[in-house]
């Protein structure tokens, strides 16, 4: 098949990467350390740690792990927000050449359960903050080794006084019991007195087993190469290298988890390998705190999600922070809405660039060029060594200028769910397309825009209504703060439009908002109905969670019905 998209590649972004650059994540994670030992490579709560810092506590984690029995291929959980101890973990787990099982800390005790069962995990790195949880589904699962840190055991003199805080005066740590368990500071001094072992490793080896989210039926884990994540890595850095500064030192905010997929490349992976520094925000939520902290940053890039950008833009004191050395601004993970990257670009003076991907694909398979000045509401062209065609329901390519769900083929794709060959099956086709689920559209220039999730469009007397396009145009109402529509039953055009709103001023009425959609939609695709909240449901990464909205929505539709 041709890629067309190539012609409209921005200069200097090659059509292919080399995956054979690199034999694995530890090789891209050595070579950094090497060349750029003495600079900034993470920073949290105003405590840095350089390269050569992480490369020697990683060591002796990693030596750690060999120590205690684990081996090529051994899953170790971590279960931790955005602190100076996950980098460490994490790149001691690949190093010692295990596989790295990314928990979301929030997770309720049957979501742990699952995950820890599933992937067979037999070591955890737990946040204390969250050891509760473990404690009530630890006995079983396979878990044979647990360690346990706090928010401010890398920070010092300063970290005593933080987790001194969080225990006695907002009491976020709940007490807890794990018998046999050991703190990462003992784990680590057990590790000094090792040598770590290299262990071979190569592309075939599993990297991470990375859940998927969850939100469209039980979590299952993509099983994500060293190869797939070195890919990705590659492809990723390819296309924004040409746009960053020749020898500048890059500082990029990561407010997103690192155990999500999306910070996971694009932050630490990617940028380490040029020499970056990521400024982790332990508690993106709380906008005044993570607009005080990037105060302290002349920073550069940045990532995050559509609701996260419009929170900060919300906070009076965003717009007067610096933004002369601020240069790239990537949204994905969900939809991102024209409003908010239109304001986006007014206080900040840059672009929001708009990307996309999958768990499945390491995550990276669409970029918007970085050189664009304006939002244009597509997700971009298909990146280096990514091939990606649109089919319709048999499975037949549909003509450009029409509809059809979007399927990726690369080296970025994923091995499969981990024990699960069925529902492998379900997404890979006979010649190695991965089906996203997603329902896109492609020009003739190669660019796509995302009109939904197959399983998120609503059907109103035979005609298809996209929850992205009716959130887009409620999202420019100036009282409006957030949204998200869903489909609801009803007895005469099959499913309905139900909106939910959370208001930026409490005089805006249901009354208005529909005026406002009547006025910019078809009929069909203004919604029936409004309800206001104070916040709407999300993912750990912010993304809005419609599945649960729905499932609420149908139990109140049903309540009634009684």
């Amino acid at each position: 098949m041709e890629r067309i998209w190539l012609k409209h590649y921005p200069r200097g972004v090659p059509a292919d990467i080399d995956v054979d650059e690199y034999a694995s994540v530890r090789e891209v994670f050595e070579e950094s350390c090497r060349a750029f030992a003495t600079r900034p490579a993470f920073s949290c709560m105003g405590r840095r740690i350089t390269f050569a810092d992480l490369d020697t506590l990683s060591s002796r984690f990693g030596a750690w792990l060999q120590g205690i029995g684990c081996e090529r291929g051994t899953r170790v959980a971590l279960m931790m927000p955005n602190v100076l101890q996950y980098p460490v973990c994490l790149f001691g787990t690949l190093r010692a050449g295990c596989t790295v099982v990314n928990v979301n800390p929030l997770y309720t005790p049957r979501e742990l359960e699952h995950q820890l069962v599933d992937s067979g995990a037999e070591v955890i790195v737990v946040v204390e903050n969250f050891a509760r949880t473990l404690q009530e589904v630890i006995a079983r699962t396979q878990v044979r080794h647990i360690v346990v840190t706090s928010i401010g055991e890398f920070l010092a003199f300063k970290g005593r006084i933080v987790d001194l805080v969080l225990r006695r005066v907002k009491r976020v740590v709940p007490k807890w019991s794990l018998p046999g368990s050991i703190r990462l500071k003992d784990a680590l001094k057990q590790g000094r007195k090792r040598s770590l072992s290299r262990v071979p490793i190569s592309h075939g080896d599993l990297a991470f087993l990375q859940y998927t989210g969850g939100t469209t039926g039980v979590a299952k884990g993509a099983m994500l190469t060293h190869r797939n994540i070195v890919a990705n890595m590659l492809q990723a850095r390819s296309w924004v290298r040409p746009f960053l500064g020749e020898g500048q030192r890059e500082v990029i905010l990561t407010p997103l988890p690192l155990y999500h997929i999306f910070a996971l490349t694009a932050n630490c992976l990617v940028f380490m390998s040029i020499g970056g520094e990521n400024v982790l925000i332990t508690n993106p939520r709380d906008i005044p705190r993570f607009v005080k902290e990037m105060r302290r940053y002349r920073f550069t890039a940045m990532t995050g999600v559509n609701t996260l950008f419009n929170a900060l833009l919300n906070n009076p004191r965003f717009a007067r922070l610096d933004f002369s050395r601020f240069r790239l601004t990537l949204g994905g993970g969900m939809a991102v809405q024209e409003a908010v990257a239109r304001r986006w670009k007014e206080v900040t003076g840059v672009a929001l660039v708009e990307a996309y991907g999958l768990t499945e694909t390491s995550p990276a398979a669409t970029m918007n060029p970085l050189d664009n000045t304006e939002f244009n509401g597509a997700i971009g062209l298909p990146i280096p060594s990514t091939w990606i065609v649109l089919r319709d329901d048999a499975g037949k390519d549909v003509p450009l200028g029409k509809t059809g769900e979007i399927c990726i083929k690369g080296p970025q794709v994923m091995a499969g769910y981990w024990q699960r060959p069925d529902e492998t099956a379900k997404v890979m086709t006979a010649d190695g397309f991965l089906m996203s689920g997603d329902i896109g559209i492609m020009d003739e220039r190669g660019y796509i825009r995302i009109v939904d999730r197959k399983k998120d469009m609503i059907l109103v007397s035979g005609f298809n209504v996209y929850p992205n396009e009716v959130e887009g145009v409620v999202a420019t109402h100036p009282g409006v703060l957030e949204c998200a529509v869903v489909g609801v039953a009803d007895a005469k055009s099959g499913e309905a439009v139900k909106l939910f709103v959370v208001r930026k001023d409490d005089r805006v009425t249901a009354e208005e908002i529909i005026a406002w959609c009547r006025d910019r939609l078809t009929g069909y695709k203004t919604p029936r109905e409004v309800e206001f909240r104070r916040e709407l449901p999300k993912s750990n990464v912010g993304k809005i969670l419609r599945r649960q909205l729905r499932d609420e929505a149908r139990a109140t539709a049903a309540g009634r019905a009684r």
